[in-house]
């Protein structure tokens, strides 16, 4: 027979699992599609390899932006609310990327063969549409990432709450890990317009998420708890002239540069460089894997030095994983172990980059939390996510510009020769994140020894 704690220990509350579950169907929405958004954008409506990149940058810097002012209108209005409001929204705009290229074709814009063609979408201004369609998915999915975390807090108590949190990481995982394997068998059975019906998939994630909430979903917390949007602002302001804080989360921005390339080059590198049968979904998921595989074990390991050394390693990491895709293409096209050396480096590559990410996130908001007033750690942890915001923007910008000079689209070439000698040095993309992790690297090393002499220099005056 149980005891009383340990049935305290192991109960959770209907919301608690109805909130973890909706969060599993969201993630698989969210990577199902995001996996191959640049390449929906260029090859289902015909943006430019620049064009698609910001597009998708700008989609998911949004996401870490806005939370910060949604999650305070969710406190206002209540989780119930916001959830429904937030899958609502991510059914119409899931739904209206799926349908989006239908309307194109009924404008006489775009036509379909036995594989997928255009005429006339590259010039056309109807295509920009998308991004409202977008901007609805980025609203909507502000909304999930400030809510259920928050709901997760709200129906757990200090002796469940770590296991609470386990599940819901675990839920996330596994929801990222499932939505990325969709797109390749899809890919296999259908070619380009996988990338149209894989939105179909997301929508159905997002409606029964949706009717999870209106039917499963009450929770006795009540509404208008949080912080004001002025509060917010205060805080916010509060920060960017908190010196260290902005440095560091600037110095960030560099890592989360180079860790964005899983979406902003990969998906298309492999694809051009490696054929059609490379399969992008599967070798994104080599990073969440090596994440859940050894952040607990690197974290313990590193549980005795400081935040800035254990995100130090990680740091000087993050190079060698871009050296090591770009080491791909000078080895060649040949096979190894049934795989292309294109493929073969671009695994080995994002296996370090997870190691890297175990080394930094973790810490990263751990000292980003020590550095906060007392009674602000919620507010300010999320502000932490703006280098996400940062890099996202930057680092898909420099993705499209870096694909359109060194690994060019090729459907803009006559002749496969000719693309061929146009992407001969593709690998230079990899020297370019190579040179910004390097950079962020040092940079955070003397910001550590900059704030120890500064730190050591105070206690010595108390």
């Amino acid at each position: 027979m149980k005891n009383a704690s340990t049935t305290n220990i192991e109960r959770f509350t209907k919301a608690f699992w109805v909130s973890n579950t909706v969060e599993l169907f969201e993630r698989m929405a969210y990577y199902a599609v995001f996996i191959v958004l640049t390449i929906y954008l260029s090859t289902i409506l015909g943006f430019n390899d620049f064009q698609a990149s910001m597009i998708s940058g700008l989609f998911s810097g949004g996401l870490y932006l806005l939370p910060i002012f949604t999650g305070a209108y969710a406190d206002k209005i209540g989780f119930r609310k916001s959830m429904i409001t937030a899958f609502t929204l991510l059914s119409i705009g899931y739904f209206g990327l799926a349908i989006f290229p239908t309307l194109l074709e009924a404008l006489g814009l775009v036509s379909y063969g036995t594989t997928t063609a255009f005429s006339g979408i590259q010039e056309s201004s109807q295509r920009w549409i998308i991004v409202p369609i977008l901007l609805t998915i980025v609203i909507g999915g502000s909304f999930i990432k400030s809510v259920i975390s928050a709901s997760v807090a709200k129906e757990t108590t200090e002796a469940n709450r770590a296991r609470g949190y386990s599940i819901f990481y675990m839920m996330v995982n596994i929801g990222a890990f499932t939505g990325k394997t969709v797109i390749d068998p899809l890919r296999g059975a259908i070619g380009e317009q996988a990338y149209i019906y894989i939105n179909y998939f997301a929508g159905t994630m997002t409606i029964i998420a949706l009717l999870a909430v209106i039917l499963l979903y009450k929770s006795a917390h009540t509404i208008g708890q949080g912080k004001s949007m002025k509060e917010i602002g205060q805080g916010f302001l509060k920060l960017i002239c908190n010196w260290r804080l902005v440095l560091l989360i600037i110095i960030v921005t560099g890592f989360w540069m180079v860790q964005h390339q899983l979406y902003a080059t990969m998906p298309k590198y492999v694809i051009r460089m490696a054929g059609e049968a490379a399969k992008p979904g599967w070798i994104a998921n080599v990073n969440p894997l090596i994440v859940v595989c050894f952040v607990s074990f690197i974290t313990r390991l590193m549980a005795k030095k400081s935040a800035i050394t254990s995100m130090s390693v990680g740091m000087f990491l993050i190079p060698i994983s871009a050296l090591l895709m770009a080491l791909g293409n000078m080895l060649g096209s040949e096979i190894i172990a049934g795989m292309s050396n294109i493929t073969l480096m671009m695994i080995a590559g994002i296996v370090v980059q997870g190691l890297a990410e175990c080394f930094i996130s973790p810490r990263y908001l751990e000292y980003f939390s020590l550095q906060a007033p007392k009674g602000e750690e919620g507010m300010y942890l999320g502000f932490s996510h703006l280098h996400s915001f940062l890099s996202s923007i930057l680092g898909f910008g420099l993705a499209g510009h870096l694909l359109t000079k060194y690994c060019p689209d090729p459907t803009l070439f006559d002749s496969h020769e000719a693309w061929e000698a146009a992407s001969v040095n593709a690998h230079y993309i990899w020297f370019y994140f190579a040179g910004i992790g390097i950079v962020a690297a040092f940079a955070l090393v003397i910001y550590g020894a900059i704030t120890r002499k500064i730190d050591k220099k105070k206690a010595t005056q108390l």
